[in-house]
């Protein structure tokens, strides 16, 4: 199966094109599996139509050209990686303090031996410094991401400090863009800042995944509406593995969630679960925009931090695997160059189901344990909460209008503030998912906090209650008992 990696920021994208090696995944499944045979790499640069492609060896010349060049840029200390026009493909030459001439050599050209003849001129391209850091940043993005290419590493050596001709106005004027990991180490390293880098060995990374209804004993306590059976917990790959220290070099680091959960703590706690939940449900629902054309529902298990980063997703049906550019899992996929890895975190597993009929299902994989709690801080007394009950019913009464079309009842858990205004709602079974918008609540919301779906990050004391809204117009409200 081809697999792509995508590292994009404003003014540059690199686009990896390989394979999986299938001795390194002999023993798992995953949906995102390993990059370790690259077969094609693309550079798009903003104001150029073509980009520049080429093999593994044109990316790794790249790689070494474009860090570099950094540091030599950043120090005023020439630096051989970005100049070698014996043994490299691309190369860079600097133009003056904001232009950059970026060079890459065919392949046959650099190849004495080669029979062919018919190599072409070398690529000649002008870049700003926005744009040269903006391509640093996409090659840091690449180092990130460790089940892209996971045994080339970034080498670079450090200057001396009395080399280096640089001030830190300089290096302002110079990074315009955004820096990230290997950038940094690129402009310390230019500085003499920090030692070298040391070399990782090569670590197989895999991938992991998604919530939604599970058919386990503990569904009985589970409010996610319509459960859906699924076949037992599969093994599944974790997206960010955490690497392992092992006394041997034979010894491998972590391939599997369970596994991985046997050095890392799993979130089993109902509450927080249930928060969770709603965290990855507010995540997927708003972005599944292609809700037709499936054959079958869609059945994926994924992995969750605890702030609610997706960190991997693997199908459990076939469909599900064929699919997946159906659903918007592979953009929800956390960066790693952004949020940093998964090291020793806790792990939530949840199941997530996108079905045939277009609703979106997710549940703790392994259900419940016991009754989730509301998290934070309540509103108890007595008076408070009778006199919070009826603003809470006079809110709703007087905004709720039209005929409803649904013939079940919608069930909600709404909280409100020590004012009577509403902080919080969720609905409880699925057709309250499904007729949200015949209900008052998302417009409410919307118009308090910018989004009719995630609640607004408050400490404040809330009274919850438990809201009704019945087919033939009427409306409970009752005190929060808990999840039944």
């Amino acid at each position: 199966m081809n697999i792509q990696r995508k590292y994009s920021l404003p003014n540059c994208t690199l686009l990896l094109e390989g394979l999986s090696d299938a001795t390194r995944a002999a023993h798992f499944q995953e949906m995102r599996p390993e990059l370790s045979i690259l077969v094609n790499a693309e550079c798009y640069l903003s104001g150029y139509k073509q980009p520049l492609v080429g093999g593994r060896e044109f990316f790794e010349s790249l790689v070494r050209a474009v860090s570099g060049y950094a540091q030599e840029f950043l120090s005023n200390v020439p630096n051989p990686l970005a100049h070698n026009t014996e043994s490299e493909l691309v190369q860079f030459q600097k133009i003056h303090s904001n232009r950059h001439r970026l060079i890459v050599h065919s392949e046959v050209q650099k190849n004495p031996e080669a029979k062919s003849n018919n190599g072409k001129a070398p690529i000649q391209i002008d870049l700003n410094s926005v744009q040269l850091f903006d391509l640093v940043e996409a090659v840091d993005q690449f180092f990130a991401d460790s089940q892209t290419l996971p045994e080339l590493s970034l080498e670079l050596q450090p200057v001396g400090k009395g080399s280096g001709m640089a001030s830190q106005a300089f290096i302002k004027q110079a990074v315009p863009a955004g820096v990230g990991v290997s950038s940094l180490a690129v402009c310390a390293l230019a500085f003499g800042l920090i030692p070298t880098p040391q070399v990782r060995q090569p670590q197989q990374q895999t991938n992991s995944t998604t919530p939604s209804t599970t058919s386990s004993a503990a569904d009985a306590t589970n409010p996610t509406p319509s459960a859906i059976p699924t076949a037992s917990a599969a093994p599944i790959a974790n997206a960010t593995p955490t690497p392992t220290t092992t006394p041997t070099a034979t010894s491998a680091v972590t391939t599997d969630l369970e596994s991985l959960l046997k050095t890392v703590p799993e979130i089993t706690d109902a509450s927080q679960l249930r928060a969770l939940n709603r965290q990855v449900y507010n995540q997927i629902n708003p972005d599944w925009a292609n809700r037709s054309g499936l054959n079958e529902d869609l059945v994926y298990r994924i992995g969750v931090a605890a702030d609610g980063a997706i960190v991997g997703y693997k199908a459990i049906n076939k469909e599900a695997n064929q699919a997946i550019e159906k659903t918007p899992l592979p953009k929800l996929l956390y960066n790693p160059a952004k949020r940093g890895g998964i090291n020793n975190e806790p792990i939530a597993q949840f199941r997530v189901v996108f079905t045939q009929q277009g609703v979106l299902q997710v549940s703790p994989w392994r259900g419940y344990a016991n009754t989730p709690q509301v998290i934070g801080a309540k509103i108890t007394d007595a008076n408070a909460v009778k006199d919070l009950n009826k603003k809470l019913y006079d809110t709703i009464r007087q905004n709720w209008s039209g005929t409803p079309t649904f013939s079940q009842n919608l069930k909600y858990r709404v909280a409100v503030n020590k004012d009577g205004t509403i902080a919080d709602y969720e609905p409880l079974n699925q057709v309250a998912f499904d007729y949200f918008r015949e209900t008052p609540l998302p417009k409410i919301f919307n118009a308090l906090y910018g989004s009719n779906v995630a609640p607004p990050n408050t400490k404040q004391p809330l009274a919850h209650y438990q809201v009704v809204f019945q087919p033939n117009g009427n409306l409970e409200v009752t005190p929060w008992q808990g999840y039944r």
